[in-house]
């Protein structure tokens, strides 16, 4: 065995915790609830069934983004997302809540391999990982390590928009990139894609 794979293999595999996973749901999603607001939910049929690697890369607008792309994923596929979050979060207590939920953290202001390495080993596993490729809410460009993890750990991309208008939020699920395409190609496909359910106005699929 390389040094490389020894390394890998010393890397724990980021579990969830069901129970707390639930929980965080629940409460993250009360502010919603409270001020009266819904969500909306459109393209839950190209999610695919738990048990096979999975990408999902969304835009990047507000603090609760991840919980709410977490609660839009249908419940029978089984999949509960794993997200990279930013290591300023990980102080005692929520830290704790945010490991168990299955979540990791990243230094965004480094090359951080470790947290790379620990992405990679929930996508062996066959987990679902939850990457915002704008890296902040200020937006921008798409960061190309999505692109990098999906081919290094043979994982599908799916594309993902986030909007809000009033009291709706509208959550769009995209189909589908293969990795396969190559870097390049995935992510200039990958852009389009975020780009485009990212706009407003699509039908009504009440969750």
């Amino acid at each position: 065995m390389t040094d490389a794979s020894q390394a890998g293999a010393r890397i724990p595999v980021p579990t969830v915790d069901p129970l707390v996973y639930e929980a965080v749901m629940q409460l993250t999603y009360l502010p919603v609830l409270l001020s009266g607001g819904h969500l909306e939910v459109h393209g839950r049929e190209y999610v695919p069934p738990a048990g096979t690697p999975l990408i999902v890369a969304c835009n990047h607008r507000s603090g609760l983004d991840p919980f709410v792309l977490a609660r839009g994923l249908p419940p029978q596929s089984g999949r509960r997302i794993q997200f990279m979050a930013k290591q300023e979060l990980f102080f005692p207590i929520l830290g704790d809540i945010i490991r168990r939920g299955g979540s990791f953290p990243v230094d965004r202001d480094a090359k951080d391999v470790g947290s790379v390495r620990m992405a990679l080993r929930v996508l062996q596993a066959g987990g679902t990982l939850g990457i915002f490729p704008e890296g902040s809410r200020a937006g921008g460009q798409l960061h190309g390590g999505v692109a990098l993890m999906a081919l290094k750990g043979r994982a599908p991309v799916m594309p993902a928009g986030l909007t809000r208008h009033g009291k709706r939020w509208v959550l769009r699920l995209g189909e589908l990139l293969p990795y396969t395409l190559g870097a390049r190609a995935l992510m200039t496909q990958l852009e389009v894609e975020i780009e485009r359910l990212s706009q407003p106005e699509f039908g009504q699929l009440w969750d």
